[in-house]
This record gives structure tokens, sequence and C-alpha cells, in this order.
């Protein structure tokens, strides 16, 4: 290491002691200037670097070089004639040029660097990958988007050859052959589909010093472009599916104006899409107010609202839905329906239905809907009844559903593919009756048809009869039904040819026939041909715990007659409806519940206690008071005892009707008939 002593501490005295600071071979002694305040003096001083006003004192052997940047001729003179034989001086114009030319190759060498990082970080901010190569082949340039594609580091790639990094690579085909390629696809090792332009280096002396390559991975691209293609194909099918619907359909945006309609649109309302498109929501009613509008301030699709729409007025039904995506509201979608289609196909749908309800049965089993004891026993019975010929006689109070069962045996049996013929004994006015059940020939009676007319048993043929009322036929019908029981076979009216036929007859009363026989306005002979199947159907206050099924089918019923959206009861209206008697039946709670929903809010969807107030109050069943066997006639003694004795015994076997049939000796089917007969209450005994 050398020994350096520097003698002036002006500008040039500071850039040299930098310069020797740095340098390892070079100790600098100390820095002389007669100002003790130069900039030379306090950075040795900082250094911790010997300084002074005097130079002599430190001009011995040990002193290589001197360095004289004071610029005074008589201080280098003075030195150069005291210094030892081996110590150099340097004049100062010597000594600032070097460190001039230090000071430059310091800017050059930051100028350099800063350009440097400047190229990397453009290079390492593109999406595209760039490498470059020198003239022997060898990686100059890698960047990161390279590094990513590749999923080679820098560090490995740099300084190698290009085809041990990138074998794919033509970039050493481009130096030799000294022309461009653009837009080649290559698929690199890893997969990774890739578009590459490779360009050759030359010279403006037409030398080739390399060759550089851009590539970018088109993955994403045709992702993007398949995704582009899909929604395309979407927007096509769902424009046609709009356009082909026979349902007017109408688009807002988030402003509520029109963006979109098909030509069932213009059909129905008789506007144009010029009417239409751009204008506010509003520009088609004629009586009402926007349901788009409605739906883009509360967000929630508005379902059935009726107004009226266009310069002709039409009256129409609106469905209007909002259109969100991502959670933000881009419009909303409105279809229209015409009114006056849904009435023309509403009563074409009547029309079938009153003929289809004159050729055949509308329910099966799994429309009776029951799980009380009583109500299982009574729907087992009629299956069996459904699997023989014989003839059922359903008994039950009004409204209990007796026509649901005769629809279900007859759907459940081998007739169900003939005709289901159904007559209520009580409507027909006896001269009437006779005719239409048995048919009439031609001149049997003033205004008869020519020809004559076939009966409803006719009609019936290989079917089934649905006789209900029957305990209000006259005397003389009952005959003549007796025959058609006994001998399968009718006469007209006025005829005297037996006709033979094949009918199923399903019979219903809610009337006592034991009684009618008792008093003679029933033949006994016809009833032990009806009674053969007996079956009871229990009455709604029996099977309280059915309410709130049978409600909800009730309920389902009424919304597709009225065109509402009713979704059930509340706990309050299912505890009422449970509460009350129900005298009326099926019938009643189907007339309860509808007068509820009409007289509902459009907003409500449950039916409340509020809405049953027309049901009154609820009736409390009493016990009956005992009468005086005395006091009565033979009959009436017979059925008080008899109540009383069925009584004792339910309450003995706490309510069990099976054993109590068994401890009687009677069939549980006739125990059940005369519970119901004598009202006998069974829920107070278990």
């Amino acid at each position: 290491m050398q020994n350096v002593l520097i003698v002036g501490g002006g500008k040039g005295g500071v850039a040299i002691l930098k310069i020797l600071h740095e340098a390892s071979s070079m100790n600098v002694v100390a820095v002389i200037d007669v100002d003790r305040q130069a900039p030379g003096v306090k950075l040795a001083g900082e250094w911790g670097i010997a300084s002074g006003d005097d130079w002599r004192p430190y001009l011995d052997a040990s002193i290589d070089i001197v360095i004289e940047v004071t610029g005074d001729r008589e201080v280098f003179e003075d030195i150069r004639d005291r210094r030892g034989k081996n110590t150099v001086l340097i004049p100062g114009s010597v000594a600032f040029l070097i460190s001039k030319l230090l000071e430059e190759k310091e800017e050059l060498i930051h100028e350099l660097t800063s350009e440097s990082f400047k190229r990397d970080l453009i290079f390492n901010s593109t999406d595209d990958g760039m490498i470059g190569i020198d003239h022997r082949g060898k990686i100059i340039l890698f960047n990161q988007s390279a590094q990513r594609m590749t999923g080679i580091s820098g560090e490995d790639a740099l300084n190698r050859n290009i085809l041990e990094v990138v074998p794919e690579s033509r970039l050493i085909s481009t130096i030799e052959t000294r022309r461009s390629e653009i837009n080649q696809e290559v698929i690199l090792q890893n997969g990774l589909k890739i578009i590459s332009s490779r360009i050759p280096m030359i010279t403006s002396t037409d030398e080739v010093i390399g060759a550089f390559s851009v590539f970018k991975d088109i993955t994403e691209v045709v992702n993007l472009a398949e995704q582009i293609t899909d929604l395309k194909e979407i927007q096509t099918m769902l424009e046609a599916i709009i356009q082909s619907s026979d349902d007017a359909i109408s688009v807002v945006d988030e402003e509520g104006k029109g963006i979109l309609i098909n030509p069932a649109y213009t059909r129905i309302t008789g506007l144009s899409s010029g009417e239409v498109i751009g204008q506010p929501a509003t520009a088609d009613i004629s009586e009402g107010e926007s349901i788009h509008l409605k739906v883009l301030r509360t967000r929630k699709a508005i379902r059935g609202t009726r107004m009226r729409v266009g310069p002709k007025r039409k009256e129409v039904i609106v469905n209007v839905a909002p259109i969100i995506v991502n959670d933000i509201l881009k419009g909303s979608v409105g279809v229209i329906h015409d009114m006056s289609e849904i009435q023309s196909l509403t009563n074409e749908l009547d029309r079938a239905r009153r003929i289809i309800r004159t050729l055949e049965a509308k329910y099966i089993f799994d429309d009776i809907i029951g799980t009380s004891e009583e109500m299982k026993i009574a729907i087992e019975q009629a299956k069996l009844g459904a699997k023989t010929p014989a003839t059922v006689l359903l008994r039950g109070e009004s409204g209990t559903g007796k026509e649901l069962f005769a629809h279900a045996i007859h759907n459940a049996s081998d007739r169900k593919f003939n005709k289901f013929i159904r007559v209520n004994c009580a409507a027909l006015a006896e001269n009437l009756l006779e005719s239409e059940l048995f048919g009439y020939e031609d001149g049997a009676f003033s205004g008869a048809k020519r020809g004559g007319k076939r009966g409803l048993f006719e009609e019936a043929n290989n079917g089934s009869i649905f006789l209900d009322e029957i305990g209000e036929l006259s005397a003389n019908t009952q005959a003549k039904l007796l025959r058609v029981l006994q001998e399968q076979e009718i006469v007209r009216v006025g005829g005297t040819k037996s006709i033979p036929i094949n009918v199923r007859v399903i019979a219903a009363t809610n009337v006592n026939l034991e009684k009618g026989m008792g008093d003679g306005s029933f033949r006994e002979d016809l009833y032990y041909r009806l009674n053969r199947m007996p079956i009871q159907i229990p009455p709604l206050r029996h099977r309280k715990g059915d309410i709130p099924l049978i409600s909800e089918r009730l309920i389902a019923k009424i919304n597709q007659d009225y065109g509402r959206k009713v979704e059930g009861l509340t706990k309050k209206a299912s505890v009422k409806l449970m509460e009350h008697d129900w005298p009326g039946n099926v019938r009643e709670l189907e007339n309860v519940l509808g007068r509820a929903v009409i007289f509902m809010e459009a907003s409500e969807t449950y039916i409340d206690e509020k809405h049953l107030s027309s049901m009154g109050h609820t009736k409390e069943r009493t016990t009956e008071i005992e009468s005086d066997p005395e006091a009565t006639d033979l009959n009436a003694r017979l059925e008080w005892y008899e109540r009383h004795i069925i009584q004792s015994v339910l309450a003995q076997h706490k309510g069990n009707k099976t054993a109590t049939a068994k401890a009687l000796n009677v069939s549980v089917r006739n125990l059940y008939y005369k519970i119901e007969k004598y009202n006998i209450e069974i829920n107070s005994m278990k």
C-alpha cells in the first residue's frame, strides 16, 4: 500500500481525496491547505484523515506520492526540491485531468446503469415474452414474461446457448437466413401455445450481431375467442326465442327506457318498435301504472297485474321481473298475456271440462285426503269394492265427498276406460227421471223425440252409473231400478222390449234408508240389493286432523279457479278451522276458504283468522239429554237404548271401535254406521 500526501484542499483536492479514499491500494496520510476551512480539509476530518496548513512536517521518506493541487508554481517547486528520491510528485494539472477522467467514467457508468435499468424495466413490464441472442447464439436478454411462459429463470438462461434453454427456438435460423419471421405459431415443451415474431439484428455495416424474438401466449386469446363465439350463439338463440314467442315481451334498461320488443308485443298492443324503443316505460300504458318502473324501484318481481295497453286499450295481464347481473340492476323484462286470448282458452277449457265430466270420472283414490282411522277404513273398503262388480252404497252426510269416492271406485275398476254417468236423483222431476234413466220409445208421450232416446243406463253400458240421492226416488222408479239390478236389463218408457245392459251401479245417500223402510218410503228389497257393500264416509267433524291437508288441496283448486296465488293458512286460521263443527262438511270448508280468498287483498298470500270472520262462531256440541223411555214409541225406545249400550261398551274399551264391535258381536262397518247414526262422540272416551 502506498502513502499519499495531498497538498491543496480545494475542488481538485476533494476529487482526488474521494478517488483515493475508495482505492484499497492507496493510503492518504494527510490533506494540507493554508485555509483550515477548505472543503478538502473538512472532508479529511470527517473520514479521520490528518490535516494541516503546512506540508513540510508530513514530507518524509514514508511518503510515496505527493499530489499537488494548489496550482501555485512556487509550492510545486518547493515540494520538488524537498522530496525524497523515492517520492513521486504529481502536479495539479495532471491530477486534475485524472480526476476529470475519473468523474466522466463514473458519470458514464451511472448513465449506463440507469439506461440498463430503464431497458430492463421496459422489457419486464410487457406481457410479451422477449429473448435476445448474440451472433454466437448466447442469450443476452430473457425478460420476466419469457421466464413466466417457459418456466425458466433468467439466471439459468442468460449466457447459455438458446437451443439449450428453448429447443424449439428458431433464432439461430433467423441469424443464418438474415430474414424476419412474423406471427409464427410455436408450441413450447410445457405445452404452451405461443405466437412468435423473430427479427435479425443487423448493423449499418450489414453485420449480423444477433437476433431478437417477441412472443405472446395465445391460450387466453383462444379461450376468449371461444367465449365470444359462445356468447354470440347464446345471443342469437335468445333473440330467436324472443322473436318467435307468442307472448308479448318488452325489455327496459335501468332508467326505464325501452330497449327491446318482439313482434307479438306489436300484435297485442298495436305499438311499433319506434313508438316504444328509447321511450319511457309508460309509453304503452293506456290505463294503470308502469310495472317496469315499480320493479326497477323495488328490485322485486311482480306477477298477474291487470292493465290496459296501446291505443285500443287492450286488456292484458303483465308479469315483470328485474334483470340483475352481479348484484347490479340492469333493467327489467316484462311478459304480456292477452286477456281476450286467455278468456277464449278458458271458455274452451270449461266447455271441454263439461264434456269430459259427462264421459268420465275425474278423481282417483290419491285425490281423497284422509289420515284418520275412519277415513282409512272407508278408503280401503272402496278399493276392495272397486275390484268387484258388486253394487256399492256410499253413505254419509252431505258434503263428505261421496261423489269423490264414486269417481275413484270407477277409475280403480276394470271399467275405467268406459263411460261414467252421474245422475242426481233429487234434481230431476219424477216424470223426467224415469225417461232420463231408462230412455223412451218413439211416441211414448207428448213431445217425445222422434225415434226415441237412449237412457242413461244404456249410455253407461259397460261402464258405471252413479245414482246420487238414491233415497229420493219415487216408488215407481225404485221398482224399475230393482229390475235393472236383478235382471241386468231395462225397458224404455213406452216400450215392451227388454234391453240387456252391463252397468256397475254406485249409489249414494245422506238419509236414513232404514228409517225409510220403516215408514214405507223406501223399498226393502231394493235396500238389500243396494246395501251389498255399504261404505260409511265419516263427517269432517270426526276427522278434524285432516282439515290442514284438505285445506291445502282446496286452496290450490281455488287459486286455479280465481287466478290467485294464496300459499296457505296461518296458524291462527288453521286453529279456527279445527275448532269449527262443520255441519256442511268438506263442501262447507271449500265455501269458507273460497269466500276468504275472494275478500283477501292482492298483496296477501296467507289466509288469516280475520279472513274467516264469515264462518261464525264455533258450535259447541252438547250431550243429548236423555229422554224418558216411557214417553216414546217402541222404535224410539229401541234407538235410545241402543245408543246408550254402544256408548257404555265404547267407554269400557276406551273408544276402541274394533274391540267394541267384537264385544257387541257386530261388524266394524255396522258399528261405524251406528256411531254416526246416534252422533256418538269417541274422543272423550279415549
